[in-house]
């Protein structure tokens, strides 16, 4: 099976498929990405950054930490991202009981920065959703959210 990709000068060419889960799932997060981080590139988001903020409106308060656990990803990335969103003021810190614990919250720019990013965030949502139909929307989405419950709880599959 392949996929057809349109180029930048409207010719298309074909990607195979990839036998690797790893492979697939990769290079379909980064299609992905760079669909989420054009919509809200005029919003001054990155798709990481609106996926930050959109947990922390959900979570509240929680530790970096926890935080990455939540978003699977490293702490060097994490504290990467966070640096520069702390700095834009859209997130505030403090050290919780234990010194080296990083309580991480949504602050009141983040929360107005989330807002603004929301309609084109949501317009990227609808089209994807269009172009894989509802039922394939809703499985893709359950399927990548059990992936991730099965390996982040297990530590890996082997």
């Amino acid at each position: 099976m392949y996929i057809h990709l349109f180029g930048m000068n409207d010719t298309s060419y074909e990607i195979p498929d990839l036998p690797c889960m790893c492979a697939s799932f990769r290079r379909a997060s980064r299609t992905l990405t760079q669909v989420y981080s054009e919509a809200l590139r005029p919003r001054g988001l990155r798709a990481t950054q609106f996926t930050i903020l959109q947990v922390l409106l959900r979570a509240g308060e929680v530790s970096q930490g926890k935080l990455g656990h939540i978003l699977a990803m490293d702490s060097t990335t994490l504290t990467r991202t966070l640096r520069i969103m702390i700095r834009e003021n859209w997130i505030t810190e403090h050290r919780g009981d234990d010194r080296r614990e990083r309580l991480l919250r949504l602050a009141k720019a983040g929360r107005h920065q989330f807002n603004r990013a929301l309609p084109s965030w949501e317009k990227a949502q609808i089209q994807l959703g269009r172009q894989l139909g509802d039922k394939r929307w809703h499985d893709l989405l359950k399927l990548t959210n059990e992936v991730t419950t099965l390996v982040t709880k297990q530590g890996g599959l082997i």
